[in-house]
């Protein structure tokens, strides 16, 4: 099944690009959002109360910090 991924970032943050760098290993789609140029992204994480990046979007459901870690994305993404 095909979900709907996005990475929220900022420019300069290491994780943020070891996340997309996963993802591109692992050959999942995913739309990338600089939360310094787009400001209905950052309105959106300000909404949910997230103020760390990155932030991973999967099906509208948001996940960050400790829940990205390499365990927790295997099992999020259904990849092995």
């Amino acid at each position: 099944m095909s979900h709907k991924i996005v990475v929220y970032s900022t420019p300069l943050c290491a994780p943020c690009e070891r996340l997309k760098r996963y993802l591109r290993d692992k050959s999942i789609p995913f739309i990338a959002k600089d939360l310094m140029m787009d400001e209905d992204a950052a309105d959106v994480l300000e909404e949910l109360g997230i103020r760390a990046s990155p932030v991973l979007e999967i099906d509208g459901k948001y996940y960050y910090g400790s829940q990205l870690n390499p365990d927790k994305l295997v099992e999020l993404l259904g990849q092995s």
